[in-house]
């Protein structure tokens, strides 16, 4: 089971905008950016694209890829308005996002990272486990970290748990063997 992609239009509240990477540092001395790429779309950072910047403080701004060229870490790109390593060290941390109704359908059964977060999750014969929070990788597998109140549990992410998505109504239904939420619980 794919966990990155499946756009939906739904009833419940999904953000007007997604992270499509961020700015692990500076690159060189001339304002270029190392950047961690999170979009599935090889062509998200490509010269002439418009994202917008949301720096560590907030400010949001649309910025234009003038340089790119792939890195094994993501990808190393030029802003057209950065042009010193003063400057790129300003937007270490920050994130590129942009407008949901951007992001491409995804074939059936896919779902994006984004449209999972804020979802409930329930399991068949433990009800209510909590709201889903973050998505984690960890070379294992993809992991849902479910928080309810001080508790957390890590459930992975894989197709033999997973009874039903539906991410119209925010709901994820599990059906998680015996013992898993106990040994994965922590507060």
């Amino acid at each position: 089971m794919s966990s990155k992609s499946q756009k939906t239009e739904s009833a419940r509240s999904l953000p007007d905008t997604v992270t499509v990477g961020r700015v692990r540092r500076p690159h060189g001395v001339c304002g270029e950016l190392l950047v961690e790429v999170t979009s599935d779309l090889p062509d998200r950072f490509q010269v002439g694209s418009l994202l917008f910047l949301v720096s560590n403080d907030g400010d949001r701004r649309q910025v234009q890829i003038e340089t790119s060229r792939s890195h094994r870490l993501g990808a190393i790109i030029g802003l057209d308005s950065c042009t010193s390593r003063d400057h790129a060290e300003l937007l270490r941390g920050s994130i590129f996002e942009v407008e949901r109704r951007r992001v491409p359908n995804a074939p059936k059964g896919c779902y994006y990272y984004f449209e999972l977060v804020g979802c409930e999750c329930r399991d068949l014969g433990k009800g209510k486990l909590g709201t889903v929070t973050d998505i984690l990788e960890d070379g294992g597998g993809v992991l849902l970290r479910v928080r309810d109140g001080g508790q957390e549990v890590l459930i992975p992410f894989v197709a033999n748990f997973i009874s039903e998505i539906d991410i119209s109504n925010g709901m994820i239904k599990v059906d998680l063997p015996e013992g898993l939420i106990e040994t994965c619980t922590s507060v």
